[in-house]
Order: structure tokens, then sequence, then C-alpha cells
């Protein structure tokens, strides 16, 4: 498709409001995020939380509006080189930070762009949905009540955590695969042993992850074992 029909396809009644919807919400989280950096006093990792938990939510209006997945993906990866120049330069502070050692902005937008290729491709979009919203909410909030209330502290292979954080990070995991394998065809005891499987698992890598790289394991990692244990059960 030359660049006029893709053109025209983006501006296409059946998108305009969807893609105008993740435009306008994007836009305006990343503006509040970097007008709360520049003018109060808010920590720059909790803005960068901010952006963190709210942008993962555009998965769900990439699923309910129905955007393709080709879209989808073009999307994480001009997200993705967007977060490598913040990363070297100071473009956007409440994203990313210079010098800041590590590329978890670029790792959450690659996933992203994985799991909607994935997943997309095979009509089973809540699998994406699933492994993006655990890491926008688990890992999240896992990192704000870790820094704001976490007061029993412990290091696993140099990375400081809390047990607040983890266990944050386990029931928001918990709950959001809970809520997403309800709607497929599986009985009580199996959605509740897949959810604790992949809780489980996205806290191990969210705690063991070093460099942002958890931005890739906890989302890929929860998307894949919901998919192969559904698909076993069914």
């Amino acid at each position: 498709m030359d660049f006029p029909h893709l053109f025209a396809y983006l501006l296409s009644p059946t998108l305009r409001m969807p893609i105008g919807i993740v435009l306008a919400y994007l836009g305006a989280l990343v503006g509040s995020a970097e007008l709360l950096s520049r003018t109060t006093k808010m920590s720059p990792e909790l803005t960068r939380k901010i952006v963190h938990i709210g942008s993962g939510n555009v998965i769900l209006i990439a699923w309910f509006g129905d955007i393709p997945g080709e879209i989808g993906v073009a999307a994480a990866i001009v997200a993705g080189f967007i977060a490598l120049i913040s990363y070297f330069l100071p473009i956007l502070p409440s994203v990313n930070s210079v010098g800041r050692q590590s590329l978890g902005t670029f790792f959450y937008a690659l996933s992203m762009g994985i799991l909607i290729w994935w997943f997309w491709s095979i009509q089973q979009p809540y699998f994406a949905v699933l492994g993006v919203l655990i890491m926008t909410w688990g890992d999240g909030l896992a990192a704000v009540i870790g820094s704001n209330f976490g007061k029993h502290p412990y290091k696993i292979f140099g990375n400081k955590k809390s047990y607040e954080g983890t266990a944050t990070m386990f029931f928001v995991s918990l709950a959001i695969a809970l809520m997403i394998l309800s709607t497929l065809s599986l009985l009580v005891w199996q959605q509740l042993l897949i959810a604790v499987v992949i809780a489980t698992v996205a806290t191990f890598l969210e705690s063991f992850a070093q460099f942002g790289i958890d931005n890739l394991a906890v989302p890929v990692g929860s998307a894949a074992i919901a998919f192969f244990m559904s698909q076993y059960f069914v």
C-alpha cells in the first residue's frame, strides 16, 4: 500500500475515531506529565511511572476500537525510536532522563510491538492486552508502592526491592490475569491456576530483571504463559 492510500486508510471513518482517541489520550498524558515534571517538585521517577501506567492503557483502545495490528506495530516502532532519542537527549524528561542506565521505555515499546504482531495476527488480542496491562499496572504500581511505602527492603542481584512492592506486583498481576482469563472458555479452577502461574512468573521476572529488560520480559512472558496454558486446557 503506497503512502496516499495508507493515509486515506488511516483517515477512514472506521479508524478515524479510535486513532484520534489514542493520539488525544497520549498527547494529554505526556503533556500532563511534562507539565508536572517542569513545574512541580514531583520526582522524575514518579512522572515516568505516570506515563508508564497511563500509556499502556492504549492497548485497550486498540482492542475495543479494533485497530489493525499493522498500525499498532508501526506505532510501537515510532515510540521505540522516540524512546531511544529521549534516552540520550533531554527531550522528554517525563519519559527518560539523560544518562539513565535503563532502556526500559524502549523495551516497553518493543514488547507492545511484539505482542500486537503476535496476537493480532491470530485474532486473539486479549493475550496481548493481558501482557501489556500486567507490565503497565503491575510493574508500575509495584515501583510506586515500593518507593513510597516499602519498609522491608531486600536485594536480588543488586536490584533494590521491597516486599511491599513485590506483593503489589503479584496481586495486581493476579487480578489482571483473572479479569482477562474470565472472558475465555475456561473453568474457574483453570483460570485461577493460569493466573497464579502468570503472577508468580511475572513477579519473578520483575524482581530479577535489570536495565529495564523487565519491560520486555514481563509482558511477553505473561502473555506467552497465558496463551500456551489456555491452549492446553481448551
